[in-house]
């Protein structure tokens, strides 16, 4: 959500954050819109003004005998304007929180220019991919020879984009998940969190998937959403709240069911787990103090990053260029996962700073001590990991010849001493 009386100050800025982004919104339509609104705030707040002086004038006429006609029609007059300025005036919010609200953020000075994600810009780089004496497999093809990765009873079930994970395949999956966790609350300082997975329209707004995203997501018959990923539930923990400096950095993290209708997606990654309506996520989000929020993403970043090193799994981070970045973030790093069975890194991470952004539709506020003035907070957001793709880098960056798995050494302790998982027979 913008701030308008900062769209007014700086409207050449605005424009050019809107330029970069492709949108064709300009800050003299919000401005002149704005100019309309206030203008029937004031008349609004004059005819007030004006009725209770006609109130009192009326009186005085009428203990001294005097006419007040004249008074009285003008009151019937005030009346019907003053009905019409709030109409008014309500219909000009209306229209100027809904350009608001549907406007993406704005990118930070340093986020590189670009179409797409061919533009993005590779800052780092870890470990090396792994050579095979044999032709690497894709997970899918993996997944069918152990045969426990099934797609086609979970379609009679569900239809496509959902799949049965079977014996090892199901207990790689916790077993990932709950390393994921230990690793972000016992080393990195999240603390852990349950968090329900249906909301309200409020939530879904406060972190930018309503109104603009509604045809990514599922929605009950009762008017509920579920979540895409639980940013949306740890993040809106702090709605309407003020908190006090002094107890932030806050830093959640959850492993829950992620939900999306993958809108759009149609002939993409059609096989396989990659691209899913169902799938668990480790997420990573924090809420900090606005002049911390760069350094928390530096954080963020390194702790995603950390999961899969202790994994062995070479990855890539890479910063999204203006075309490619999210709405709601001002600042983007994704992380990618080296997948030999189709020879290249594919996203596992993407770790977001909102800035204000966020805190702005959720009105959550931070003072300071002894302040009483209060400021907006600054969220972040991270996968720490997508459980799915991460169960898929394990199983063809540790696929062996004769369709068996090995477990990577930091999983072994959640793996109840298997350290191979191997075809059924």
């Amino acid at each position: 959500m913008h701030d308008i009386k900062w769209i007014r100050d700086n409207p050449e800025a605005f424009d050019a954050a809107m330029t970069a982004r492709k949108v064709e919104m300009t800050a003299q339509r919000l401005i002149d819109i704005d100019a309309d609104r206030r203008r029937l705030m004031t008349e609004h707040q004059e005819m007030l003004a004006r009725r209770k002086s006609i109130s009192g004038e009326i009186g005085k006429l009428r203990q001294s005998g005097g006419n007040a006609d004249d008074l009285m029609a003008e009151m019937g007059t005030l009346k019907d304007r003053i009905r019409d300025a709030e109409d008014g005036q309500a219909g000009l919010n209306e229209q100027l929180d809904l350009l608001l609200s549907s406007l993406p953020n704005v990118m930070d000075a340093d986020v590189p220019a670009g179409e797409n994600e061919d533009d993005n810009v590779e800052v780092r780089k870890w470990g090396t991919p792994g050579r095979f004496d044999f032709q690497p497999l894709e997970h899918f093809e993996i997944g069918d020879k152990l045969g426990m990765m099934d797609f086609e009873t979970a379609a009679k079930l569900s239809g496509s984009r959902f799949v049965i994970l079977r014996g090892g395949l199901a207990k790689l999956e916790r077993a990932l998940g709950q390393f994921m966790l230990d690793l972000h609350v016992n080393e990195h300082g999240y603390e852990e969190t349950i968090t329900p997975m249906l909301v309200r329209d409020d939530a879904m707004f406060g972190t930018g998937q309503l109104p603009k995203f509604a045809e990514d997501l599922f929605r009950t018959t009762n008017d509920m959403w579920l979540i895409p990923t639980s940013e949306v539930t740890l993040t809106n923990q702090v709605a309407g709240e003020i908190i006090d400096e002094a107890a932030l950095p806050l830093r959640y993290t959850a492993l829950t069911q992620c939900f999306r209708s993958e809108a759009g997606s149609a002939g993409r990654d059609t096989r396989g787990m990659i691209r899913q309506h169902q799938f668990s996520k480790v997420e990573m989000v924090s809420v900090v103090a606005a002049e911390k929020s760069n350094e928390e993403l530096d954080r963020k970043t390194r702790c995603a990053e950390t999961v899969l090193e202790r994994l062995g799994l070479p990855y890539r981070t890479v910063v999204l260029c203006s075309g490619d970045i999210g709405f709601a973030a001002r600042k983007t790093f994704d992380i990618e996962v080296w997948l030999p069975g189709q020879g290249k890194y594919r996203e596992i991470s993407s770790c977001s700073n909102t800035g204000d952004f966020q805190a702005r539709r959720m009105n959550a506020r931070y003072r300071a001590a002894g302040d009483k003035k209060t400021s907006f907070v600054h969220t972040l957001n991270g996968s720490g990991l997508a459980v799915g793709r991460c169960l898929i880098a394990v199983m063809e960056n540790y696929q062996q010849a004769d369709g068996s798995i090995r477990v990577p050494d930091a999983l072994k302790p959640y793996m109840g001493g298997v350290e191979v998982i191997s075809p059924r027979g």
